[in-house]
């Protein structure tokens, strides 16, 4: 997540008629829950009150407006996916109509790029589906079933077999992870 003034917007991109945010994000001042359409949206074509927005409205800009190297396939309205980015990694919010999008392609393919280059530096990335999180991780997905938006996620690494390295993610609120977003256990 940016804040306006902050952060440069890519020249040629906008919103345009995408307001999938106003759907995937919750906004507490209009008390609008995560996953439900926002009651000032206007499918295609923007907000009813953009011009009285709440703050969290103004403060917020999409990832894809403001990472270059994104293809036109992460615009939001096509995609399914809100890029967030966020103090500990990206967050990529998805849309609860299409709850696979994150995993098609080109997607998937970034998103476990990134999970790879942000543990490096105690990053993360996950994946969020309505209050389902989902955590990327280089050798397999962790699902850590519901959480709140804001929720922390450790991840931990472990010595695996031939000098691999095993990868875990686990809530920080204690809550048992131990599913695989494909159904293996979480090791």
């Amino acid at each position: 997540m940016s804040a306006a003034g902050e952060t440069q917007v890519v020249a040629g991109r906008s919103c345009g008629t995408c307001t999938l945010c106003c759907k995937v994000l919750a906004i507490e001042e209009l008390n609008k829950p995560h996953g439900v359409w926002c009651p000032h949206a206007k499918p295609g074509r923007g907000c009813a009150i953009y011009s009285d927005r709440p703050g969290a409205c103004r403060e917020f800009i999409c990832g894809y407006l403001v990472s270059e190297g994104l293809s036109p396939e992460w615009f939001p309205a096509t995609s399914k996916i809100v890029l967030m980015y966020v103090d500990n990694g990206i967050t990529a919010v998805v849309d609860t109509g299409r709850p696979d999008a994150w995993k098609a392609e080109p997607f998937y393919k970034q998103l476990k790029a990134w999970a790879v280059a942000f543990l490096q530096h105690n990053r993360q990335v996950l994946v969020r589906v309505g209050n389902r999180t989902i955590a990327i991780l280089p050798d397999h997905d962790a699902d850590l079933g519901p959480m709140e938006p804001g929720g922390r996620v450790i991840i931990e690494t472990a010595a695996g077999p031939m000098g691999t390295t095993r990868y875990r993610a686990r809530r920080a609120d204690g809550a048992p992870t131990d599913q695989r977003a494909d159904g293996a256990p979480n090791q």
